[in-house]
Formats: C-alpha cells, sequence, structure tokens
C-alpha cells in the first residue's frame, strides 16, 4: 500500500518564512489564523490525510462507483465514513465566511490542507471540492435568498454541489450549448438537456445535490452571451427548509475513465427539472466564471499533491531497493548490492520531481494569498493589484502543476521498474489520476491560450508588468548579497528570457495571430519556470536567514539551498529553450494541408 506523510514542516516553512502571513493580520481572518492555530489545523490536517483518507483511496480506486438501476450512485466503501469524518471536522467551511456557516480562515490555509487531502485522496475529495466551488459562485452571484436556503448545509458538508457545463457536442466552446430553460411564471424555470464529464454528480454521501447548471433561456442570443446560470437541486424543497419531492435530475450513466475511478464522473440528464435563476439572466458565464476560477486553482493544486505523494514513494522505493553498484564503490557492503538510491540517474529523478513540488507548493500558497489579498484588502488599490496578478497566473498555475504533475507521477513511477507497472504498488493509480488535471476545468492548451490571447495584453499589460517588475525588483533587492547572488542571477536570466518572448509576441503576433498560438503552451512553461524561480529565490533567502538566526532544524535549510542550486542549475535553464521555441513562430507548424496530417 502506498505511503504519504503529510508536509506540514515544509508548508509551515512557506507560509511562516516565505510569506510571512502574520503580516497580512489586517486582512480579515487572517488575525485569528495565528502560528500556533496554522500549525494545530495543519497537524490535525495531515493526520486526517494520512489516517482517514489515505487508506481508502487505493480500495476506492479498485472498486469504484456503481449506478443502480433506479439511477442512484453507491460510492466505494469506506467512502462514506472517511467523508463524514471530513465533513464532522468543518474542512469544508474552512475559509467561507462566518455568515454562511464557515470559519472565515483565509483561504491560503484552505489551499495548504488541501494539497495535504488531495495527495491523500484526489477522487474522494473531488467531492467537497466541487461544492466549495459551487459555494464560491453562488456568495457572489446569488440572491439573498438562495445564500440563507441553500448555503448552510452546503458549508456544512450536509450538502453537495456540482458545476454542468460540458455537453456531448460542446466543451470549452460553452457558446455551442443546447440546454434550455423555459420560464415558469412564478420565478422558476423548467430546465431540458444533457450534460456529461460531470464529476460528482451523483452519489451517497450527502442528503442533497445541488447542480449549478448553464443553460440557454427560451428566445436568449446565441453564443456565450445567451448563457444563464441556474440552481438545480437533486431534491426540492418544502416549505420548512426540509427536502420535498426529488425533481427531474439523474444520473444516466457513470462515465468509464482512466482514473479518478472512486468520483462518480456522471452523464446528467435535466428532463424538465425544476431550476432557479442564479445572478442575472444572460449573465451566466460571469457568474460561472467564480467557480470556474476557483476551480483551476484546485486542479493546479491536484498536480502538485499528486507529483508530491508519488515522490514520498519513489523516495521510499529508492532507499530501499537493492540493485547493482555505486559507480564510486560500494555503498551497502553488508548487502548483496547498494539501494538504488546512490546511483546518479536516481537523483536526477528524484530531485527533479522535489524541486517542482516544493516549488509548486510556495507557488500555490503564494498565488492563494494574492486572492486573500484580492478579496480581503481594505485597500483598493492593493486589491485590484492582487487581482491584477492573480488573474495572469492562474492559467500559468493550473497549466504547469498539472503538466509537470504528471510527467514527474510518471517519472516516479520509473523508480520503481516494472514493480511501478503493477497496480499493488499504487504508482499506476498517481499517473491515472494525475492525467485528467491536464484536461478539465480547461484543457492546457486552452490555459495556454488564455495566457497569451487574453491575460497578456490586459489592460495594457499591466499585469505581466507588475510581475515581471516584482521579480525583477527581488533580484535587484538581493544583487549585493553574496550567498544570494547566484540564485538571483539565475533567476535574471530566465526573466530576462520571459521579456523577450514577451516582446517577441508584441512584435510579431499582432499581424500574424498564429505566432502567439504556435508559442502559447512555450509561452506559458516559460512564465511557470521564471515563477517557480522566485519562489526557489525567496524560499533560499528565508533558509538563509533560518541559517543565520541559528536554531531550528538546521539541515532543513541546509536541504533547501541544496534544492534550490539543482532548480537553477538543472531546470530553470530551460527557458531559454522556451524562448527559442518561441520565436521560430508558426511558419512551419502551419504548413501542412490538413489532409497531409
Amino acid at each position: 500500500m502506498p505511503i504519504y506523510k503529510a508536509p506540514v514542516e515544509d508548508t509551515l516553512f512557506v507560509l511562516d518564512e516565505v510569506l510571512q502571513l502574520a503580516r497580512y493580520n489586517n486582512l480579515p481572518g487572517f488575525s485569528e489564523a495565528t502560528p500556533d492555530m496554522v500549525e494545530a489545523i495543519l497537524t490535525e490536517a495531515g493526520r486526517v490525510s494520512e489516517e482517514v483518507l489515505l487508506p481508502v483511496n487505493a480500495t476506492g480506486d479498485a472498486e469504484g462507483c456503481i449506478r443502480h438501476e433506479d439511477g442512484s450512485v453507491t460510492t466505494p466503501n469506506g467512502f462514506r465514513q472517511a467523508y463524514a469524518a471530513y465533513r464532522d471536522g468543518g474542512w469544508i467551511g474552512l475559509a467561507i465566511p462566518e455568515e454562511f456557516g464557515g470559519q472565515g480562515l483565509p483561504y491560503t490555509l484552505h489551499c495548504a490542507v488541501g494539497a495535504f487531502t488531495s495527495a491523500a485522496n484526489m477522487a474522494l475529495m473531488m467531492y467537497p471540492g466541487l461544492t466549495q466551488g459551487a459555494i464560491a459562485a453562488l456568495v457572489v452571484h446569488g440572491s439573498e435568498e438562495q445564500k440563507a436556503t441553500w448555503l448552510p448545509n452546503m458549508v456544512s458538508g450536509l450538502w453537495s454541489g456540482t458545476m454542468n457545463l460540458t455537453e456531448p457536442h460542446c466543451g470549452t466552446d460553452l457558446g455551442l450549448l443546447r440546454t434550455k430553460a423555459v420560464p415558469q411564471g412564478d420565478g422558476s424555470y423548467k430546465i431540458t438537456g444533457q450534460k456529461i464529464f460531470i464529476s460528482a454528480g451523483e452519489h451517497d454521501l450527502t442528503e442533497n445535490i445541488v447542480h449549478l447548471v448553464l443553460a440557454r433561456i427560451e428566445g436568449a442570443p446565441e453564443g456565450t452571451k445567451g448563457l444563464s446560470l441556474f440552481l438545480v437541486p437533486k431534491f426540492l424543497l418544502n416549505a420548512d427548509g426540509t427536502l420535498g419531492a426529488r425533481n427531474a435530475v439523474s444520473c444516466g450513466a457513470i462515465e468509464h475513465k482512466m482514473g479518478i475511478h472512486g468520483n462518480a464522473t456522471c452523464v446528467i440528464n435535466h428532463d424538465g427539472a425544476t431550476g432557479y435563476l442564479v445572478g442575472e439572466a444572460n449573465r451566466g458565464l460571469n457568474a460561472m466564471f467564480v467557480m470556474m476560477n476557483e476551480a483551476r486553482l484546485s486542479v493546479g493544486l491536484q498536480g502538485m499533491a499528486i507529483a508530491d505523494i508519488a515522490y514520498q514513494n519513489a523516495a521510499h522505493y529508492a532507499r530501499e531497493r537493492l540493485q547493482g553498484r555505486s559507480l564510486t564503490g560500494v555503498k551497502a557492503a553488508d548487502k548483496p548490492a547498494d539501494p538504488i538510491i546512490v546511483h546518479p540517474d536516481v537523483r536526477r529523478t528524484l530531485m527533479t520531481i522535489r524541486a517542482f513540488t516544493e516549488a509548486g507548493r510556495a507557488f500555490l500558497l503564494w498565488t492563494a494569498l494574492k486572492s486573500d489579498i484580492a478579496h480581503r484588502s481594505p485597500d483598493a488599490a492593493e486589491r485590484q493589484a492582487a487581482d491584477d496578478i492573480l488573474g495572469l497566473v492562474t492559467p500559468i498555475l493550473k497549466g504547469v502543476m498539472t503538466d509537470k504533475g504528471f510527467d514527474h507521477a510518471v517519472m516516479a513511477q520509473q523508480i520503481f521498474g516494472g514493480h511501478g507497472y503493477i497496480e499493488e504498488n499504487g504508482m499506476s493509480q498517481f499517473v491515472r489520476d494525475a492525467r485528467i488535471a491536464m484536461i478539465y476545468e480547461g484543457a492546457n492548451g486552452i490555459q495556454a491560450l488564455d495566457l497569451v490571447g487574453r491575460k497578456l495584453g490586459q489592460n495594457g499589460g499591466r499585469a505581466i508588468m507588475a510581475l515581471f517588475r516584482e521579480i525583477g525588483d527581488f533580484c535587484e533587492a538581493h544583487r549585493a548579497d553574496e550567498a544570494m547572488s547566484f540564485y538571483t542571477k539565475s533567476l535574471k536570466k530566465g526573466l530576462n528570457d520571459a521579456q523577450a518572448a514577451t516582446m517577441w509576441f508584441m512584435q510579431h503576433a499582432i499581424a500574424k495571430p498564429d505566432n502567439a498560438g504556435a508559442g502559447s503552451t512555450d509561452y506559458l512553461h516559460l512564465l511557470g519556470l521564471v515563477a517557480l524561480g522566485y519562489m526557489w529565490g525567496q524560499m533560499a533567502k528565508a533558509a538563509f536567514d533560518g541559517l543565520a538566526k541559528g536554531g531550528g532544524d538546521q539541515d532543513f535549510y541546509r536541504n533547501k539551498l541544496v534544492t534550490a542550486r539543482f532548480f537553477m542549475e538543472r531546470i530553470l535553464p530551460e527557458t531559454a529553450l522556451r524562448k527559442a521555441r518561441i520565436e521560430t513562430g508558426a511558419e512551419t507548424m502551419m504548413a501542412l494541408s490538413a489532409e497531409a496530417f
């Protein structure tokens, strides 16, 4: 059975010493998140992840979900009990405002916890994860009556939520959507249409399921401008708020898929189901984007989390597996062979995953903190600046962390050799589960196009210039620091490549848009490398400070600096390759006719 140890110490290092969370005590909810409180929450989240969620991860993958003749769905054995423990611990409402029954703590802390729980059991954590996205959409766009009616039981976890977008004929291009809504004259609508790929669409974990459904009101304009968002519950409510009649929404099938078998990915049929408009008519996409943006951060989190648990298992195996002898002489003379951890190529693999995972954790929490500032700061200019960065880096975080999360799950599997291909060791599940994160909530090619086509030039390039300025200022601030000079010089080279690639787009992509499309994925990863390098720069500075102060775990700081140097030496130089690819443009890529493929 796979192992997992929640990285509490590493997460506290990022929160306390890198991001210095205590500096934000002026923001609502942050004063309650004292260092002792944060440590206690993360420690308990680690225990729940290790002792409650992990034990049903492999069995959930093996068993999957079962749809019955009446359309009901049973989740794998142990899922109901594990979900109940998670629900009863109040984890769903950790960062939800207190007025809706949550605890009002920082979203940053919610993401830190989510990295533990998703690593331990990604499929199970998707159920409350979808609920939290639905809650976010209702908090922003729901009416006061809708908030009062639906949110308390969703925040408590007694009810769950979903996001119903995709249809058989349309995924990303939602303007093709056909699900229709017919007004009934009493404020409700009848919703008719079929949705597919609906995660957590039907299950036995909660008493009710609140579907948020995109549909087109009869007579509304074609395209995305005619879409509205509706709340469609599995069970309608009686006048007193108790569960009433079953709504005309049902699970037509469970998708047979590569991974996340413990999550019920459903075909959902709306057969004249009763729904209630959320927000304004024909502005449903605006409401849905609240949910989608939060979901994209959560999916980026999943990529990092799967890489983390895969790394832990690969490192454990490499320390135990005996195979061959070290190139520099016998290391385990009392054994018939040395453990494979002695071999440089095994070290290369493990260090690559580790360097990504630790920087990815910092990038995730840094981004989550921008979200907290954007939503909680009393200063309008500070909110705007944080929101600019948040909008820019969301596609980067989602795309890079899930691409690399999958790559690194495969690399970790490779450490096991043939044993990694055997299901009982768990590495196959990590690979299969990680694959979906590159696809859902906007496939990564779409994230790249969103970055280059929308985010880059938004508000005259204000966000990208602010990001470049922040990283450049960090390099300049520590340029004269001898200990930091290697890290800042390496980071500055990557930043120069990113700035040059951005300038190339400005000069060559406006007149020829295919140049932007051809270079978009490389640009996404180029910026991702620079962002991760920036995280390593900040972590290196915090590690040097920790060593200078003395006390604490000095080996932790020294190991952090070694990993930072590895990233700067062997991973960050890839920015030059990405820049070179971008500058080749689209000519060769677009030269063949469609028939030639």
